[in-house]
């Protein structure tokens, strides 16, 4: 009997659960020296996968870097009890840290407001306040084309997934389409809207191939559905009753519309309907994230820079990808608003907000998910950026170090590294992990408005006041 004890004593029962609470098998008696590393080794058998993926593993929403009895021991934790641990997957590639300014090139003569890369990650376009759109030449960093046309400031620019087209929006309310080989206009100006663009959004290459269609938002309270083949607005969705500060065209095919009427709105895109109304914020709703956005914005592209030979390949690929990446969970949303808070969304689950996520003492200027989907990063005035559970909208850590309003985030293909722009003329690379600041990045010489990390590589975009662009390597 005593042996019996005596070996009951060694073991801890736990319960390997996803982040979804999805429990993996039955509850398994693991012996107390159990780490990290055999946790990996069970997790990828009973998962049957054949390549090998790394994890990281939570118990109570910490990260477990020690042994089972050592964990227990700690926080005294009865080895009774059953331990539930949650495993999350970690790309198998890593994104090394940018930490010097490989080129700063003027050409913009105001204010650069956007920077985006393209969605294999081979281009870079940048709006601006001269109401030119830019494309440069990553390989040699300098200017490739300027595509004039707007007459007036461009607030907006969005890649489609199949990186054939690149539409920009103005103050004045028109929207254009460019050949981003030529930086040319694919055909005349797109007019409809009474007031600024405040938000561009395509829809995802996994549901139509090539790219076709594509959201705007406008100040003056519409959304408008574009086609570009015919050239003309499809669809216009009216409804909010105040201007329209953001847009997402989401993965199963509906468009969220953010609001300062307060109200996220959900519409289907065959007939324009107005399907939902989400609401709960007490002021402007001012950035939209989905769970999904990154498989979203890359589509059939990845990290090994494999390129397409037929749209039907590419919308193939980019479907499994997407499938891959949502698993069995529904698509997730995050809303930030002027009243400080933000609200984890599943829409087609409930109209209710699955979590309520408080504590930045300013307005929540961006928020974004991590590419895997494990994490929220929101950016405010408050001059923080705070990281969240991207499942539950529990909150993980703050990031502070800015001296100025946060403008913009955004993350490493890898999930790792957030990347912030800030006023205070900074951009700071944060690691997830110890959530400390990995690297400084002074340089611009006033308030830096726009960034962007390239989705499948190691470069980073940013543009703001002083009106060059930067570009950041590792």
């Amino acid at each position: 009997m005593a042996m019996e004890d005596e070996a009951a004593e060694k073991n801890v029962m736990c319960l390997l659960t996803d982040p979804e609470d999805t429990p993996l098998g039955k509850s398994l008696y693991l012996p107390q020296h159990t780490g990290t590393q055999q946790l990996q080794q069970i997790v990828n058998q009973l998962l049957n996968n054949e390549d090998k993926v790394p994890y990281t593993f939570y118990i109570a929403d910490k990260e477990l870097n020690q042994s089972l009895g050592e964990y227990a021991e700690k926080n005294k934790i009865s080895v009774e009890k059953v331990l539930k641990i949650v495993y999350q997957p970690q790309a198998i590639f890593r994104i090394r840290p940018v930490n010097r300014c490989s080129a700063t090139i003027a050409g913009h003569s105001e204010a650069v407001l956007s920077v985006a890369f393209s969605p294999d990650g081979r281009q870079l376009a940048s709006g601006s306040g001269d109401t030119t759109v830019r494309l440069w030449d990553l390989n040699t960093q300098t200017p490739l084309h300027t595509c004039s046309g707007h007459k007036n400031w461009v607030l907006c620019i969005a890649w489609s997934a199949d990186g054939k087209y690149l539409v920009s929006g103005s103050k004045s309310g028109e929207l254009q389409c460019w050949d981003p080989q030529t930086g040319k206009p694919a055909g005349n100006p797109l007019t409809g809207h009474k007031k600024w663009i405040t938000g561009i959004s395509w829809e995802p290459v996994h549901l139509s191939a090539p790219c076709r269609r594509f959201v705007s938002a406008g100040k003056d309270g519409d959304a408008r559905i574009w086609d570009i083949t015919l050239k003309k607005c499809v669809i216009c969705l009216s409804g909010h009753t105040l201007a329209i500060t953001c847009v997402k065209w989401g993965g199963d095919g509906f468009i969220y519309t953010g609001s300062q009427d307060c109200t996220i709105k959900v519409w289907e895109t065959t007939q324009g309907k107005l399907i939902r109304e989400l609401k709960g914020h007490g002021h402007w709703v001012n950035s939209l994230a989905l769970s999904t956005e990154y498989v979203l914005r890359t589509g059939a592209y990845d990290h090994t820079g494999k390129q397409y030979s037929s749209p039907e390949e590419m919308k193939k690929v980019a479907l499994e990808r997407y499938n891959k990446m949502k698993g069995k969970a529904p698509e997730r949303l995050v809303s930030g608003s002027d009243d400080f808070t933000m609200f984890l969304w599943e829409p087609f689950v409930s109209k209710q907000p699955k979590a309520r996520m408080t504590g930045h003492q300013q307005l929540v200027n961006h928020v974004c998910f991590s590419p895997d989907g494990q994490w929220i990063a929101s950016a405010s005035f408050d001059r923080s950026v705070r990281i969240w559970n991207g499942t539950t909208g529990k909150f993980f850590g703050v990031l502070r170090g800015h001296v100025g309003a946060v403008y913009q985030i955004s993350w490493a293909a890898d999930s790792r590294l957030l990347l912030s722009a800030s006023k205070d003329s900074t951009l700071k690379v944060w690691d997830i992990k110890t959530m400390k600041l990995k690297q400084d990045l002074p340089g611009h010489a006033d308030e830096v408005y726009a960034v962007d990390w390239s989705p499948i590589g190691e470069k980073v975009a940013s543009g703001g006041k002083d009106r060059v662009l930067k570009l950041w390597m590792g």
